[in-house]
């Protein structure tokens, strides 16, 4: 681990790392290696359909297929040193920061991967808001210990004075303001020929740069050694690093986590919502248990014209559409009675007041009566495939509508956690473009 030219300062405290990287000569490409997030991928479709693109897609590191976990991740760990044996893998020759691009047809982010101090985690630097699941991260470590590796980096976002892009097909247009800063570094770097560049078939367009220059690598740390991040992506990964760095002795290469940091003052991020489907509620039954606490109207059309109609009732109250019977059922204006028996009263009121909140305080955990268990309750970024899984199986859709990030940010701030899985937000980072191999 190289540390040499961080700063000291009470913000983030970012380090170069020698980027394990596919060699490109042997792989069939770059695109057929990559993966989702690991939470992101829909098993077991989609986890066959990753295998099947390339031998060698990382998604064989991220989500291992043995009988029992400690063989998923033994096989995990044997992958990994086979590859970087046979040169699948390499590692960079010298300790890097990595600028990376995603671009598909409306929207341009560029962002910066490093190496991450951890213990930033206790200074409130960086800024969880989401809870986790203790299987989950149990099931992340295991598979960080057995491989000693961070296999792909959590997104985080942090807001500088600088102005956004507006303008994707025109990113250097006269009256677009010269950034300063890590913000600078990146957008001189995008310029230059880059490390890779590659297509998913998400038609996102991912190009990848390296920055070993020490006088570049010294102005990131000490413009962003002013800045906390929130975690955007990433929370059971964080929190897996951080109990790997309490089992470790410091100073180590555990002290640092595998991050891509993006300023969403220049490149605001998609904030989308993640629905919910109740494996064991039929609409019907959804339906009746709400009755006259909620308002319910049935949205004739299309999902397109349902979400339209979600957007507008959300703007002026709590609001869900529940779906899986052949309809779209728009659910809003909750009964304020009801919702004072339900809500904790001892948070602050954009907390009260989220839908995600109402969701499971009052709906799931008061009028349906359902455990937040995966037996119950499944989340799906995919809107439409939420739908027709209802359809198809016969449970409930709760379709949510996306919450903004300044709301997300304060509430971090203040070191109040949303309910889980209130937020996705992206575009998240093509796993498999640079690994962190902690022995390097």
């Amino acid at each position: 681990m190289n540390t040499a030219g961080h700063t000291d300062d009470s913000g983030l405290d970012l380090v170069p790392f020698r980027g394990v990287r596919y060699v490109p000569e042997r792989v069939g490409s770059l695109a057929a290696v990559t993966s989702p997030p690991y939470d992101v991928v829909v098993r077991p479709d989609g986890l066959l359909h990753l295998e099947s693109a390339d031998p060698h897609n990382i998604v064989r590191l991220i989500l291992p297929q043995a009988t029992t976990p400690a063989a998923r991740n033994q096989q995990a760990s044997d992958t990994l040193h086979t590859w970087l044996a046979e040169g699948i893998l390499a590692p960079d020759t010298e300790p890097s920061l990595y600028v990376y691009e995603q671009r598909d047809s409306d929207i341009l982010q560029r962002g910066v991967i490093g190496a991450l101090r951890l213990s930033q985690a206790e200074d409130g630097v960086v800024l969880p808001h989401e809870g986790v699941m203790p299987h989950v991260v149990e099931d992340r470590a295991a598979l960080m210990r057995a491989t000693s590796a961070n296999l792909e980096p959590l997104l985080l976002t942090y807001r500088s004075d600088s102005q956004g892009h507006s303008d994707i097909d025109d990113e250097y247009a006269s009256g677009q303001p010269e950034p300063g800063g890590a913000m600078a570094v990146i957008e001189r770097t995008a310029r230059r020929e880059p490390l890779l560049s590659t297509t998913t078939e998400d038609g996102f367009h991912h190009r990848l740069w390296s920055v070993t220059d020490p006088a570049e690598i010294a102005e990131i740390q000490s413009d962003l050694s002013h800045h906390q991040a929130l975690i955007a992506d990433g929370h059971h990964r964080w929190a897996t690093n951080l109990r790997l760095r309490a089992e470790h002795p410091s100073p180590s290469a555990w002290d640092y986590g595998l991050v891509l940091l993006v300023d969403t003052a220049r490149y605001p991020l998609r904030v989308r919502a993640i629905h919910r489907y109740l494996h064991r509620l039929p609409v019907s039954d959804a339906l009746q248990a709400v009755g006259d606490s909620f308002r319910i109207r049935t949205v004739e059309g299309s999902l397109d014209h349902a979400l339209e109609a979600l957007a507008e009732a959300a703007a002026k109250s709590n609001a869900f559409v529940l779906a899986g019977d052949g309809a779209f059922h728009l659910v809003d204006h909750p009964s304020p009675d009801l919702l004072a028996r339900t809500i904790p009263d001892d948070r602050p009121e954009a907390w009260r007041t989220l839908d995600a909140t109402v969701l499971h305080s009052t709906l799931l955990d008061h009028v349906w009566q359902i455990p937040d268990t995966p037996e119950h309750i499944a989340y799906i970024h995919d809107t439409a495939a939420t739908v027709e899984k209802a359809e198809r199986d016969g449970g409930t859709a709760v379709l949510m509508h996306p919450v903004r990030e300044e709301v997300v940010r304060e509430l971090a701030r203040q070191g109040v956690t949303m309910p889980r899985k209130s937020t996705s937000f992206g575009p998240k980072p093509a796993t498999g473009l640079v690994l962190r191999d902690l022995s390097f």
